[in-house]
């Protein structure tokens, strides 16, 4: 498989009851790195949580914090995340024209930037920042819902944007996030995905640690 592919278990799908737990067995089960998704009823349908869940949940864990903004204008609350404890802040360009007002930002707050695409929005969008991101998120469902099934056109776009890095030297992630499971996870991997989001995958299994390894392709 060559380089040790990045697991992000996402807490969309854990227990809300429990969600101090789950971040902790993220790590002890294997997983790398702690996805976060943050929506807010507007730029997609579902709310989930905010900062201050953040904040709450970072000291259960020394695993890098991915926090997905799902939420329209990034930009108004890019400060407070960081404030919270993310290590990687993603953003949709479809929710700002500011596009690379707010991944600057990020940077200059000491997080990596990210970018996220959603399925309708192609990779030529990106060509203009993407000597600024440290990670790019592939969408391969409509955001907003876990436990979906995974739009086979997207990873194109997985793809497309392994050949620019190859090609033009840039160094950012690959990520996919939306119906990952052992029966999709080597049509993204073999596209050029380096971190694997999955939520329902994991946290609905009955064995996470086998499930984890199993996406890696440990097992």
């Amino acid at each position: 498989m060559g380089k040790r592919v990045l697991i992000a278990p996402s807490l969309l799908s854990a227990d809300w009851g429990c969600l101090a737990q789950s971040v902790r067995s993220i790590g002890e089960l294997g997983g790398d790195i702690v996805h976060l998704d943050i929506m807010d009823g507007n730029f997609v349908p579902n709310i989930t949580f905010g900062a201050k869940a953040v904040r709450d949940l970072r000291k259960e864990s020394s695993l890098p914090f991915d926090v997905h903004l799902m939420v329209a204008r990034p930009e108004s609350c890019i400060e407070s995340f960081a404030t919270a404890g993310a290590d990687y802040i993603t953003f949709h360009c479809e929710a700002t024209v500011h596009v690379h007002r707010a991944l600057s930002h990020i940077r200059e707050l000491g997080k990596h930037p990210g970018i996220s695409l959603v399925p309708s929005t192609t990779v030529d969008a990106l060509s203009e920042i993407l000597e600024l991101v440290d990670i790019i998120l592939v969408m391969t469902v409509n955001p907003g819902f876990g436990g979906q099934k995974l739009i086979p056109g997207c990873l194109r776009k997985v793809e497309s944007l392994r050949n620019l890095k190859e090609k033009r030297g840039f160094r950012y992630l690959i990520e996919v996030d939306g119906g990952i499971n052992r029966e999709t996870v080597r049509q993204a991997i073999d596209a050029g995905a380096e971190v694997i989001v999955a939520g329902s995958a994991v946290f609905e299994s009955p064995d996470p640690r086998a499930e984890i390894k199993a996406l890696r392709g440990d097992a």
